[in-house]
């Protein structure tokens, strides 16, 4: 296996750190409080970073999330791209990527999904390619900025759906971190099939977003840290700067390595989905280091803080809050446990 970005992957990774470095500020983010970053969100979309996902595959997209989780920055940037441009692309029918992917491209589009699929949404014909949909889902990811949801039924079929359609309505709902999240009741809402009857079309899309937001957790925890090391280097202690303390140089030792251990997951997992090789089991991994390290890393960085670790106001508070988020999205780690220790006595997606 070969981790090595290609010269247009570190191109995305080092395009997306200069947008987010230069718009994603404490005082924006305090600004937009639970909502998205709209302008922030027209500059993503206008450096052509959703559309180059096609290009760049799952691990430019990994990479460029790990530039969004250092700044915490609020856009849909993740479930747009994993839910919406890489699953048209890769399970869309050729009229379904012609009509669809420009605009989610440009981002005039914004999907998110009903991920994952826990048997909230029943279908009325799984078998044609369009149903009537109904059910609620409790909790959706920047529902409130999308335009589309990508929702698993409870055969695990997937169906695209409009926000404002007939039968669709969406409630806020107010999460750890600020994701403009809400709640989505579907009552006879039309929903257009995407990729197969079975569930291989879903656990492919769920594998892509769990490898997804482990990059972005890896982030999230480096931004963390990065704002720890800088505090305990400027805060001193009986005369001495917090980091010369042995306590301290080992929690942020113990955090870096966590933190590249999340990322590796999360390389090796997003390679081989490129590279057409299994990696169900990669992505399981990926997402329980994102998990369970995620969620110590996030600590370590509020702890090392002292008391501004437990300031609402200080940016810190936004890692620990975000960590915490992915640390229960989409599995947590006794779920992603269970969920592969089944496939590896199973034999699946095993190489």
């Amino acid at each position: 296996m070969d981790f090595t970005p290609t010269e247009e992957q570190t191109a995305v990774q080092e395009l997306a750190g200069e947008i987010f470095a230069d718009l994603s500020t404490h005082e924006r983010l305090t600004a937009a409080r639970t909502g998205t970053d709209v302008e922030l969100w027209k500059a993503l979309c206008g450096a052509g970073l959703p559309a180059a996902v096609e290009e760049t595959g799952l691990l430019g997209l990994v990479l460029a999330l790990e530039e969004q989780g250092r700044t915490t920055a609020q856009v849909p940037f993740a479930v747009s791209c994993v839910y919406g441009v890489l699953a048209v692309a890769a399970h869309g029918t050729r009229e379904q990527r012609e009509r669809l992917l420009p605009a989610l491209r440009d981002g005039t589009a914004v999907a998110t999904g009903a991920f994952p699929a826990r048997g909230e949404v029943r279908a009325s014909a799984e078998e044609g390619p369009t149903a009537e949909l109904t059910g609620v889902v409790p909790v959706v990811p920047w529902l409130r900025e999308a335009t589309h949801v990508l929702v698993p039924d409870a055969s695990r079929a997937l169906w695209w759906i409009r926000t404002g359609a007939p039968g669709v309505r969406t409630e806020p709902v107010e999460t750890t971190a600020p994701w403009s999240a809400g709640r989505l009741t579907l009552s006879g809402a039309r929903g257009e099939r995407v990729g197969g009857p079975g569930p291989g079309t879903y656990e492919d899309v769920l594998a892509a977003a769990r490898t997804a937001f482990a990059g972005l957790q890896s982030g999230v925890c480096a931004g963390s840290l990065h704002r720890a090391v800088e505090h305990t280097n400027t805060r001193e202690q009986f005369g001495r700067p917090l980091a010369t303390h042995q306590a301290v140089q080992l929690r942020a030792a113990d955090a870096y390595m966590e933190i590249e251990a999340i990322r590796v997951t999360s390389y090796e997992a997003a390679w081989r989905r490129d590279e057409g090789l299994p990696y169900r089991t990669h992505a399981l991994t990926a997402a329980w280091w994102a998990s369970e390290a995620g969620r110590r890393v996030v600590h370590t960085g509020q702890h090392l803080h002292g008391g501004l670790g437990a300031d609402l106001e200080h940016p810190v508070h936004r890692h620990f809050l975000w960590g915490r988020q992915i640390d229960a999205y989409l599995g947590c780690g006794a779920e992603l446990l269970e969920e592969l220790g089944g496939l590896i006595v199973e034999g699946e997606g095993v190489a």
